[in-house]
């Protein structure tokens, strides 16, 4: 042992290669000998070798990683910057449901062909002529609005217009309380951040309903008072009823999320059930002016004018 301790000595200061090479050999062929007696062999590298595998302090990595951290905040501002310039020129792209921020997740039904958040009003008008999961949404809100527009300013223009089932005074301002307390709850659900979650979506959908169905209980008054036949007949009730199986149709597939449910992907951009929901919306309340215009021109045909109650 006394000459092995020697060669390692000889080999810091400097020793011929060969007692080096046989120094090393040497070790090697002790060290599963020692392992087995549970003893560790610790062999001083040379110098040159320590130098190279010497590690990093732990103050430079620190310093390495305080120095990269501005950069990434960097690198992700710039990133930022771009994909905002691109959606202010209109060359955004649609992003999977997975990427949108939590705000904008309504529907994990649909996955893909989102439109991502629009940093200014400029943008988001211009993004509804783009091809995305809101497109059908959008033109169906839009040309239902323009269609009953024309419809309101031409019903305007028409003598002796009352909507207003031929129900007692009393009852009338009944159904007109509910009906205004329906439509205020209506605008505060749709405009209020707090009900825009999915968790609300059966909230939204019985709120609408409500406000849709809220003219079947004065129709349902009318049809016990005076009968079935005059109620049908005269009183156009068939059309107020079909208008109710729309609108319980409507949102029933709206709060179940059906068709996309069933069949997630396949309805991304168009027949998903919010713009199912929106086209029988639309055709309800056709359904349900047709019907009250022709509760007018009956009332009207009666004696040239507006006539009472009594005479239906």
């Amino acid at each position: 042992m006394s000459s092995h301790k020697g060669s390692v000595v000889a080999q810091g200061n400097g020793a011929p290669a060969s007692n080096r090479e046989a120094d090393t050999v040497e070790l090697a062929e002790l060290g599963p000998l020692l392992e087995e007696k549970g003893k560790r062999v610790i062999a001083n590298p040379p110098k040159a070798e320590e130098e190279q595998t010497c590690p990093v302090p732990q103050e430079e990595e620190e310093e390495v990683r305080v120095l990269t951290l501005p950069l990434q905040a960097h690198h992700a501002m710039e990133k930022m910057e771009e994909f905002v310039y691109k959606v202010w020129e209109g060359r955004w792209r649609v992003i999977p449901y997975d990427v949108l921020p939590d705000w904008l997740k309504d529907n994990d039904y649909l996955l893909h062909g989102h439109r991502p958040p629009m940093p200014s009003f400029r943008a988001c008008f211009k993004s509804i002529f783009r091809i995305h999961t809101e497109t059908g949404n959008i033109w169906t809100h839009l040309l239902g609005f323009v269609l009953f527009l024309f419809l309101g300013i031409l019903t305007m223009l028409r003598p002796n217009m009352y909507f207003m089932a031929p129900l007692q005074e009393k009852p009338r301002l009944i159904y007109l309380s509910i009906v205004c307390v329906l439509g205020i709850s209506a605008i505060i659900v749709a405009q209020w951040d707090r009900f825009a979650t999915p968790k609300h979506r059966q909230t939204r959908a019985g709120v609408f309903l409500g406000l849709g169905l809220s003219g079947v209980v004065p129709t349902m008054h009318f049809t016990i008072a005076e009968g079935f036949v005059k109620a049908t007949t005269v009183g156009q009730m068939g059309w107020f009823f079909l208008m109710a199986v729309m609108y319980i149709t409507g949102a029933g597939l709206y709060a179940a999320r059906i068709p996309e449910r069933f069949f997630p992907g396949k309805f991304d951009i168009w027949f998903q059930s919010h713009q199912i929901f929106h086209v029988l919306v639309v055709a309800a309340a056709f359904v349900h002016f047709y019907g009250v215009s022709n509760l007018q021109e009956f009332r009207y045909g009666l004696e040239g004018g507006c006539t009472d109650d009594t005479l239906l």
